[in-house]
């Protein structure tokens, strides 16, 4: 198993936020599938002010590559990424069209 974890910030909008945990409080089946379908065994996200913090949980076959191209070619999850970028922002860091970005561990207990 291996832990990723990524960030990613919200549109700094009280009313946008509230939006934003509401869809998250009742995911879309489709989106759950095609995240399980990927190899993530666990995926939290954390919210503090408008910065979001995601940790996934992973098995041997997953991968960013082989998960962004089954993305782009499944258009529930097409439509779940363009109605979520309503309330999401561009970390300053990112590269045209980048979300969520991958944060790098520094330390372990």
């Amino acid at each position: 198993m291996k832990r990723y974890c990524l960030a990613l910030d919200l549109i700094n909008d009280p009313k946008l936020i509230t939006e934003y945990k509401a869809y998250h409080q009742n995911v879309w089946p489709e989106i759950k599938k095609s995240i399980t379908d990927a190899g993530i065994i666990n995926l939290e996200i954390y919210l503090l002010d408008n910065h979001l913090c995601m940790i996934m949980e992973t098995d041997d076959k997953f991968s960013f590559e082989k998960k962004n191209a089954t993305d782009a070619a499944n258009p529930k999850v097409q439509e779940w990424e363009n109605l979520m970028w309503k309330y999401q922002q561009a970390l300053p860091q990112a590269k045209p069209g980048e979300k969520w970005l991958l944060m790098n561990k520094i330390f372990q207990l």
